[in-house]
């Protein structure tokens, strides 16, 4: 695998091996769909509202946000593109992070009418 050979990357599951002063961590990266199913858009000014009431709290001590552009199906079968926050947090405390996160998930999906926010999470080695 030339990940393991070139990079010391952790495989999916396991904890990274971090030389100092870096230090085992978990990076989340939440994908939210700015598409409403209704229709429109979450607008600029409901998304800001949204992390700073919901997703800020859960994460003080710092987070990511980056504008993307993604594609899907949805559960008709029919594939869209829409613009999308992706929200990247590093977190040393896994998992408690993990109540938090679902937190985030379920008030997005409900307060936007969301069929569902697509996670991802990695081993990583932060500092």
């Amino acid at each position: 695998m030339l990940c393991s050979t070139l990079l010391g990357c952790a495989q999916p599951g396991t904890q990274a091996a971090c030389a100092a002063p870096l230090k085992p961590a978990v990076e989340v990266n939440l994908y939210f769909g700015r598409d409403r199913p209704s229709g429109g858009e979450v607008s600029d000014a409901e998304w800001a509202s949204f992390l700073a009431e919901s997703v800020t709290p859960q994460f003080p001590a710092g987070l990511t946000v980056i504008d993307a552009r993604g594609q899907h199906r949805d559960p008709a079968g029919v594939i869209g593109a829409e613009r999308t926050k992706l929200l990247v947090v590093v977190v040393f405390d896994p998992p408690a992070h993990r109540a938090k996160v679902a937190s985030i998930v379920d008030t997005y999906t409900k307060r936007f009418g969301q069929h569902e926010v697509f996670r991802v999470e990695q081993p990583v080695c932060a500092g």
